[in-house]
């Protein structure tokens, strides 16, 4: 969802990140610390029952986060956000080397549209069972497990496999280099969910990675403006 269209590099508006806690939000607020891009917060509480508050569909008209304001733009979707922001604010960083360029392009995208469906649906159906009758529960888990281990977990398990093996050679970023890109402000989020559900899956380079990651100056001070967040759990 866009509005407008984005103003000059030289106009001195603000931009506004609007921020759901444990949201796909939290990666974009890493993006601007990590670039120190000043940035004006705005911050949106999920409500009982999980779900994004009403007050966002005055930004965006799905209702959900990520969204930034820049101007007279509006701006949703992890990826265009993190894209725009990088082109726009960047000043030459988080730009990959020439080796990297591909895994970069790969990455950024793969990220949700390959590996997130597959995680939001192993999400959806553990939630199924638990937000069921209660005299249902019983036979939902077991047909939702069933399936989950016969349609989800063998496909989970060839992608852990090769995220695993492309971080074992990929010096430390999913495009090389010597600091993060698109593919890692994207792919960060992925690996955090799925290491809170277990991420049994996960191999010990990926693990290392989330926990670098986690462990990065500008990823800290996204925690502690943000607030609260769940997926960020070392790995270890």
């Amino acid at each position: 969802m866009a509005e407008s269209t984005a103003q000059p590099a030289e106009d001195a508006s603000k931009l506004v990140i609007h921020h759901l806690n444990d949201s796909r939000s939290q990666r974009i607020l890493w993006l601007v610390e990590e670039l120190e891009v000043p940035y004006e917060l705005k911050k949106y509480q999920r409500t009982p029952e999980r779900l994004a508050p009403p007050e966002l569909k005055a930004v965006n008209p799905l209702g959900n986060a990520p969204v930034i304001t820049d101007g007279n733009l509006n701006l949703a979707e992890s990826g265009a956000i993190v894209e725009y922001i990088i082109q726009k604010y960047g000043r030459g960083r988080a730009q990959p080397p020439e080796s990297g360029t591909i895994d970069n392009l790969y990455y950024t995208h793969y990220a949700e549209a390959s590996l997130m469906p597959m995680l939001v649906n192993k999400l959806i159906f553990r939630i199924i069972p638990q937000r069921s009758p209660f005299f249902l529960r019983p036979i939902l888990k077991t047909a939702f497990n069933a399936v989950s281990a016969r349609m989800l977990d063998p496909r989970l398990k060839v992608h852990a496999e090769m995220i695993e093996t492309h971080l074992s050679k990929s010096n430390g970023f999913f495009a090389g280099g010597d600091e993060p890109t698109s593919a890692d402000y994207m792919m960060i989020f992925c690996l955090e969910a799925w290491a809170s559900e277990g991420g049994g899956d996960l191999g010990p380079q990926t693990k290392a990675y989330i926990d670098r990651i986690h462990s990065r100056p500008a990823y800290q001070r996204a925690l502690q403006k943000g607030g609260e967040y769940a997926f960020a759990k070392t790995t270890s």
